[in-house]
């Protein structure tokens, strides 16, 4: 369909009329945006087809796109010739930017200076007349315009910004397959236009680790690159490597041990191992785009890189050792030619390491000349490979007579029937036997090991991996009936080894059918002929000897070829991922290819030193532990996967099974153990130590593992199935909302809580932000992200939980309601204690103290920490330091920390002071917030090593350190517990669980408790009953029976002067003006209420004569928070008593429980 006619002219002008921006007279416009400038607000490309080499450089200026979310905005050309293609780089060629479209029959008004708004729909932006003639209705097409770097989308024949599916949405930045565009933000569509654009970000693991950037974006030019089909590259080289040195050597050998039966009952067990994990490898290849890698990759990618990383180094070894394995069987088999003519050059041993250092050389050379001439030997070598094994089959029709004293009769019943059953000698079992034939059945990764180097992976490594999985089962099952069927198991060789006429009814060997009699074999045990004794039996059955000879070399060559591939390819792509920081320089590549040569250099030596050895009976059997090592984790990765139920597991490949693939996962581990125990446990413990090292580590990346996904998984069903059950008193944890503002902001309050909380409850560190300008939500997620990052950084196992409010009251009430899930709630409010209160406006006071009021009526417990210095540390220069430089490592943005100059109070975690800590997108955004005068900060210098710090006040040094101290191990020193309200025992249980770690462990508890004077001993002893009975260990229990002795005077004296300015005084004025008073400014103390509470004012200030005098050498005081009733105490009275009762201390923390009991004595 066509484009619709275009608006109304009055639309038109009002579009003009708002963005005046548009109109061609207003002048030459800087490239980049300014802060009104929305993204949608683009200048009109008045350019028509052929009219840009009339333009002048100052229309070019006006006409240039200002694009916020490039790196850097579009030049304007220079003179009145440029090109306008030529203006600006490729920064925002991958940006996906939509515009509006006139009618092409009003594109003339449209391009027209003197008609702007002519051909306008929704008023956003225009398109350029070259774009508008190439559009075609009724399909969506993306036109790219080289001056402005902007896409042009229609869509449906209408005119939108909004965008239709679209692959190129998809792709990870610098992706191979083609250019990734980003959609338009939800911001762009949603937002008003006036608002600030946001800083577009990557979709949930969008963005690319720098190493997968790196591989992306050498993947991009895909010019001259050789690539792979399923055929050549997975076919191919699978059939060579599991086709090994084992078919034409071994097999016969398998077949005389265990008979046919058997035989090939181990060919079916170990292709129903390699099988079961071919199944699943093509399930992880067709689950999403599959890089070079192999093994390597498919297992990182799907459990994470703890097992990917430890596997990959293990799998690149075993087939660097792989090389010299395969080497020195075609080594070997040379020698054995050699000393047949006699043709030695010095003795065995060392005409195998000259042997094999040429042949690893020549192999070096063929890898080293690319791809494309490595895959042209492999085709070479197989199609000799399938030359010998025809030429096998061929023989077994053509019996001769010559070959019969050799044991080779051709096919007979009576031979089949006798080689059916086992006949195990020289203390070979069933599963020894396995174990040899085993490694010949390896080799099915050879294809996926090269994905990088293949055309379609998803489709190669399934297609091709399956069917050499079968061709070459096929293969083995036949070579093991035919030579069970036409040669028997004991020959002596001699001719004249015939059976006479009278011993013939006594021969009961097949052999004797055919007038042999090698019964002297089984006497003497001395014949080198038939299935038992003859490896090289094959070569005398064939066609013609020399080409199973010949099928030896090939199968030799062609599976250390495929290894010296293999290697290196996966190596580099372990590298590149820095995994193992010390081995990054390997990761570079060469050529279009990206050759791996300082690979193919590492493998070489390590093959070579192997070689020069030349003894691999050791070394074999740990390979193959390696490789089944490797399909084990395969195989447990599509079972992990499967488990795990994510969204993003859907293989396109379907025929697997969850639990057929955890079989074979248990099955690889058992055949480990069958091959050789020892290798097992070997394999096994070198994989726990580089799984241990990398967990360690914690490589930064984020591949979407299924290992993450299950993790969801489980804590999704323990959260559902822990919500379901009551809870009790034995299992009750303090569970801590803690207004800690920005996490970095108040430290001693953070470590201090996390010393109790850490591995024993939740700890959420609320934050509450308010502020008139309006909520930047998407600031506030990615602030949420920042700050989570950094708790995980330090080690602090708590949450971050920020939100926006109108002032601190609601946003507590937002926290207390809402922080938490199911049974993950807190129960526990903890605050810092509000320094700065007599400074400020008192109706901060009154918000302080009604969020101790509102987690009271929410049934939480209050917690109050108070240090002399203060808490509040976010007005110091530097001490996010930390933050900025963890930002910096992770390859994010550089941040600007705002802080406000003026000191905030410690519990208000919302006002300009800490809520300064607030980090900007952009230099240029807290630029504009200063000059609009929404945000009164000034930065905060980037943190570099150069630049210096400003020496800090002593104050500020005093509180600097305070806010460290409980990162420190606390001396022999003590806690003192002062239990004077009975709140259900959260007063005691948090230093008990404080003194159980590891930092507070030398730390004793005394108890403080009220008593009367004449019952002294009896309080004592009843209390100590108690900590028997809850199982606390205490040092000492004071009882206090002078808590209600009245204050000293100047004591006192002090209170009433600290409280003077906040007193009502309604006995001074009108009782209707003290009640408008009181309304307006409800924290003032009334006279009445002053007196009521004088028992209770002088308690408090008591107390605190009690405390300096008992516990002013106290590591930490923790104390019962005093209680006022909600509506009859004031807020000032009451901060007045929280002020008197705490100040000039130790660090005090004042506990309140929710009266419900957290202590029991009873099992």
């Amino acid at each position: 369909m066509s484009a619709p006619s275009s608006t109304p002219s009055a639309s038109a002008e009002s579009a003009a009329t708002d963005c005046d921006f548009l109109t061609p007279d207003a002048g030459p416009k800087p490239p980049g945006p300014t802060p009104s400038q929305s993204r949608f607000q683009v200048d009109i490309v008045a350019e028509a087809a052929g009219a840009t080499e009339d333009k002048s450089p100052s229309s070019d200026a006006s006409t240039t796109v200002p694009s916020s979310d490039a790196a850097t905005p579009a030049a304007p050309p220079e003179g009145p010739g440029a090109n306008p293609g030529v203006g600006g780089g490729e920064e925002a060629k991958g940006r996906f930017r939509v515009v509006n479209f006139a009618d092409p029959s009003e594109a003339e008004s449209a391009a027209s200076p003197e008609a702007p708004g002519e051909g306008l729909q929704n008023g956003d932006t225009v398109m350029s007349e070259t774009s508008l003639h190439s559009s075609t209705g009724g399909q969506h097409h993306y036109h790219y315009d080289t001056h402005t770097h902007t896409y042009y989308m229609r869509t449906f024949g209408h005119n939108t910004i909004d965008a239709v599916p679209n692959i190129d949405f998809y792709r990870q930045t610098a992706a191979p397959l083609g250019e990734k565009l980003i959609r338009p933000t939800l911001s762009e569509l949603h937002d008003e236009l006036d608002k600030e654009p946001f800083e577009d970000g990557f979709a949930n693991g969008d963005e690319l680790t720098p190493p997968e950037e790196a591989a992306a974006k050498e993947a991009v030019d895909s010019k001259g690159v050789v690539k792979f089909g399923w055929v050549k590259g997975v076919l191919v080289r699978c059939m060579l490597n599991i086709w090994g040195v084992m078919l034409f050597i071994r097999m016969s050998w398998i077949v005389g041990q265990s008979g046919i039966v058997l035989s090939c009952l181990i060919v079916a067990m170990a292709t129903v191992v390699t099988t079961i994990t071919g199944l699943s490898t093509s399930a992880i290849a067709t689950n999403g785009f599959v890089r070079g890698g192999g093994a390597y990759y498919l297992i990182s990618r799907s459990l994470g890189p703890e097992f990917g990383g430890s596997i990959g180094l293990i799998f690149a070894f075993a087939n660097a050792v792989a090389v010299a394995m395969y080497v020195v069987g075609f080594a070997e088999t040379v020698v054995e030619l050699l000393a047949g003519v006699d043709a030695l050059m010095t003795d065995e041993v060392n005409d195998v390491r000259i042997i094999g250092t040429i042949t690893v050389i020549l192999l070096l050379g063929i890898s080293l000349a690319g791809m494309e001439w490595e895959a042209k030997a492999q085709i070479f070598l197989l199609i000799v490979l399938i030359a010998a094994i025809f030429n096998y089959f061929i023989g077994t029709f053509i019996p001769l007579k010559s070959k019969e004293s050799m044991g080779f009769f051709g096919y007979d019943g009576t031979i089949m029937w006798e080689n059916m059953g086992p006949d195990f000698r020289q203390g070979e079992t069933f599963f020894s036997v396995f174990a040899i034939f085993f490694p010949a059945a390896t080799g099915i990764l050879a294809g996926a090991n090269i994905s990088g180097d293949l055309a379609d992976p998803q489709l190669a490594i399934p297609r091709g991996t399956l069917l050499a999985i079968v061709i070459t089962g096929i293969v083995y099952l036949g070579v093991a009936v035919s030579t069970g069927s036409c040669i028997v198991r004991d020959a002596t060789g001699n001719a004249n080894d015939t059976v006479s006429a009278q011993f013939l009814t006594n021969c009961t060997d097949a052999a004797c059918r055919f007038g042999y009699d090698f019964s002297s074999c089984k006497t003497t045990k001395d014949c080198h002929y038939g299935l038992q004794n003859d490896f090289q039996v094959m070569s005398m059955v064939s066609g013609f000897g020399p080409v199973i000879t010949a099928g030896i070399f090939s199968a030799t060559l062609s599976s250390a070829l495929a290894s010296l591939v293999s290697a290196p390819k996966v190596f580099q792509a372990l590298c590149k991922d820095n995994i193992y920081p010390g081995l990054g320089m390997f990761a570079k590549g060469y050529g279009k290819n990206n050759e791996p040569l300082r690979g193919y250099i590492l493998t070489f030596g390590i093959a070579l030193a192997f070689i020069l050895i030349a003894k691999l009976n050791i070394i074999a059997p740990i390979i193959s532990n390696f490789f089944l090592a490797s399909y084990a984790l395969i195989n447990f990765s599509v079972f992990h996967a499967s488990l795990a139920n994510s969204p993003g597991w859907r293989p396109s490949f379907k025929y697997y099974n969850m639990w057929v693939s955890l079989a074979g996962a248990i099955l690889c581990c058992v055949v480990m153990f069958v091959i050789n125990w020892w290798a097992a446990l070997m394999t096994n413990v070198i994989v726990l130590a580089l799984f241990i090292y990398v967990s360690y580590k914690k490589p930064d990346v984020n591949w979407g593992s299924s290992t993450q996904a299950l993790t969801y998984h489980q804590a999704l069903t323990h959260t559902l199935h822990l919500s379901g059950v009551e809870d009790h008193i034995k299992n009750f944890r303090p569970q801590c909302l803690v207004m800690t503002g920005y996490p970095n902001s108040r430290p001693a309050l953070l470590d201090l809580v996390h010393s109790f909380t850490k591995n024993v409850g939740l700890m959420i560190c609320g934050h509450i932000r308010t502020g008139y300008r309006r909520p930047n939500f998407k600031e506030l997620a990615t602030d949420q992200a920042r700050y989570q990052r950094w708790l995980l950084k330090n080690e602090t196992k708590a949450f971050y939980s920020p939100v926006f409010a109108e002032d601190m009251r609601q946003g507590a009430q937002y926290l207390l309601q809402a922080a938490g899930l199911g049974r993950l709630k807190p129960n526990t409010l903890v605050l810092g204690f509000k320094n700065d209160w007599r400074d400020g406006d008192m109706m901060n006071v009154e918000t302080y103290i009604s969020m101790i009021h509102e987690s009271f009526d929410y049934q939480f417990g209050a917690v109050i920490l108070r240090l002399k210095e203060g808490l509040d540390v976010s007005h110091i220069q530097g001490q996010d330091e930390l933050l900025s430089s963890q930002e910096k490592s992770s390859g994010m943005k550089d941040v600007i920390v705002s802080i406000d100059t003026s000191k905030d109070s410690d519990a208000d975690s919302s006002k300009p002071s800490s809520k300064a800590t607030s980090l900007q997108n952009s230099p240029a955004m807290q630029k504009d917030e200063d000059e609009d005068g929404k945000a009164t900060t000034q930065p905060l210098l980037k943190k570099d090593k150069k630049s210096p710090t400003a020496p800090l006040n002593v104050s500020d040094q005093r509180l600097l350190e305070a806010s460290q101290q409980f990162q420190k191990k606390q001396g022999k020193s003590t806690v003192d517990v002062w239990w004077l309200f009975d709140d259900g025992g959260l007063t005691l249980l948090i230093p008990y669980l404080l003194t159980n770690k590891k930092r507070w462990k030398d730390c004793k508890i005394r108890v403080f408790i009220g008593g009367k004077i004449n019952r002294i001993d009896h309080d004592r002893r009843a209390m100590a009953t108690l900590l028997s009975k809850f199982r606390i260990d205490f040092s000492d229990i004071t009882v206090l029976g002078d808590i209600n002795t009245k204050p000293k005077k100047e004591h006192v004296s002090a209170f009433e002067e600290m409280v003077e300015p906040y007193r009502l005084k309604e006995d001074d004025m009108e009782q209707e003006a003290a009640e408008r008073l009181k309304d307006s400014e409800p924290w003032r103390i009334t006279d009445n209420e002053l007196e009521l509470y004088r028992a209770k004012t002088n308690r408090q200030i008591r107390l605190n004569e009690l405390l300096k005098e008992h516990s002013s050498t106290a590591n930490l005081i923790v104390m019962s928070l005093p209680l006022a009733r909600k509506g009859a105490v004031s807020s000032a009275l009451y901060m007045a008593w929280l002020e008197v009762l705490s100040k000039d201390l130790p660090p005090i923390l004042l506990v309140r429980g929710n009266h419900q009991s957290v202590l029991t004595f009873y099992s």
